[in-house]
């Protein structure tokens, strides 16, 4: 009979691959790396997780979700769009400071041929409701007609630009937390001051 798998393992391998990935790549990091961090034996590994592109989905899917739940546990349903946005600018960039390699590996896996299209298809699931929030805005005219995957591209490039200020400069973090999010609210929004 075999022997239950231990969950204790299974999360030794992913932080063990999140570290990995972070210091070589994906591509440069062989799978013995993986287990030798995670202080197991290679054929453990692939016990857990059949193939490394197996262990890179379980990966994808769990950071996807950690950042999902960061995002959207307090989200805001109602209220005005600048305060509902500035609500995920702050989650995000904070998530982001506090979990630098999280990010890193999030990044390098985003563009991954090994993450498969369900992986994806499951990581967007908890950040639908923000596409949507954008889309309603975009066609009521409170934002301007840019597609959403722009917008959300330069929410991204403008919160890792925040996230590198606020990690080099942590006494002022705050400011450019809030400078970050005005930068990004008066690219988007036709009238700024709504």
């Amino acid at each position: 009979m075999a022997r239950p798998k231990s969950d204790d393992k299974h999360n030794a391998l992913l932080l063990a691959a999140e570290q990995v990935f972070a210091k070589r790549g994906l591509a440069a990091a062989p799978t013995s790396a993986i287990s030798k961090q995670a202080g197991v034996a290679e054929g453990t590994l692939f016990t857990y997780f059949r193939t490394k592109d197996e262990l890179v989905n379980a990966l994808y899917r769990s950071i996807k979700l950690d950042l999902a739940d960061a995002l959207m546990t307090r989200f805001p349903r109602t209220g005005p769009l600048r305060d509902r946005l500035e609500h995920l600018w702050n989650a995000f960039v904070d998530w982001g400071v506090a979990n630098p390699q999280r990010l890193n590996v999030l990044d390098q896996l985003s563009v991954a041929d090994m993450v498969s299209e369900e992986s994806k298809a499951v990581g967007y699931e908890p950040f639908a409701e923000i596409e949507a929030l954008a889309q309603h805005n975009i066609d009521s005219s409170v934002l301007h007609a840019y597609p959403v995957a722009f917008i959300a591209a330069s929410m991204k490039s403008m919160a890792e630009t925040t996230m590198a200020f606020m990690s080099a400069y942590p006494q002022e973090a705050g400011q450019y937390r809030e400078t970050g999010f005005k930068v990004f609210w008066n690219g988007i929004a036709r009238n700024a001051d709504s």
